[in-house]
């Protein structure tokens, strides 16, 4: 069995007194579950916060991005070993507004998922396809080729990665795959990292996945989890994602 992980991407959202309140209404309200695990991903402002905050609890934190660069003159990037510090267990690479706004490239992307792993971090490696590669029926080729970047890089490491499918075209749009949708383009994805032996990694889906939605999406059998964007900014609303 592999689990469910329901993750939580702040974004560039939060504050210290509101995220002392989130933080302790998911301590207060997160009961653990077998098989079931959570976590929170938070700008790098709030690590030492999420930390202090969490490190009692059965719920994990992370960051958002990681350099792939390894410490030195590169002003404004944060290592994976500086991420590491603060006790995070994850960092979610390659998201779909990284790769839009900032201009990352697949290479990019798997760079940081090599920088994460040599710090002991767990990559949540993103891939998805725009509206535009949807309906130009690309979706399978564009998420292959995000994924084979990773894999040719990370090598035998691919196991101890998490990946995320995130269609761009569902984010923060209210619109969302359809399970079945969503499922093809997992089995897909798992097919690939069976063939580079990491049949078992988690596979999440992100795409404006809510209460009303989760538990038909976690219900396929190649979907292990959500990458959970706006909602994941409301504890009752995340919290009730994560059980379904």
């Amino acid at each position: 069995m592999r689990g469910k992980l329901v993750v939580g991407n702040w974004k560039m959202n939060g504050g210290r007194a509101a995220n002392a309140t989130l933080l302790g209404e998911l301590v207060a309200g997160w009961q653990t579950m077998a098989g079931r695990q959570i976590a929170v991903c938070v700008p790098y402002p709030y690590l030492a916060q999420a930390s202090a905050a969490l490190a009692s609890s059965r719920i994990a934190w992370g960051a958002q991005d990681v350099s792939e660069h390894a410490p030195g003159a590169y002003t404004g990037e944060v290592s994976a070993g500086m991420i590491a510090e603060f006790g995070c267990r994850y960092a979610i690479v390659g998201h779909s507004e990284r790769r839009q706004y900032f201009g990352e490239t697949d290479a990019v992307v798997a760079a940081k998922a090599r920088a994460a792993l040599a710090a002991g971090l767990t990559p949540i490696a993103c891939v998805g396809e725009t509206l535009a590669e949807r309906e130009a029926r690309a979706t399978v080729a564009v998420v292959m080729r995000q994924l084979d970047a990773i894999l040719a890089t990370v090598g035998t490491d691919a196991a101890k990665l998490v990946v995320a499918y995130e269609p761009v075209w569902a984010i923060g749009t209210g619109r969302t795959a359809s399970p079945e949708e969503a499922q093809a383009v997992h089995a897909t994805l798992r097919a690939r990292l069976a063939n580079a032996g990491a049949a078992d990694v988690l596979l999440l889906y992100g795409g404006s996945v809510k209460a009303d939605n989760a538990k038909a999406l976690f219900a396929m059998a190649d979907i292990d989890g959500g990458l959970i964007g706006g909602a994941s900014l409301k504890s009752t609303e995340f919290l009730a994602i994560a059980r379904t």
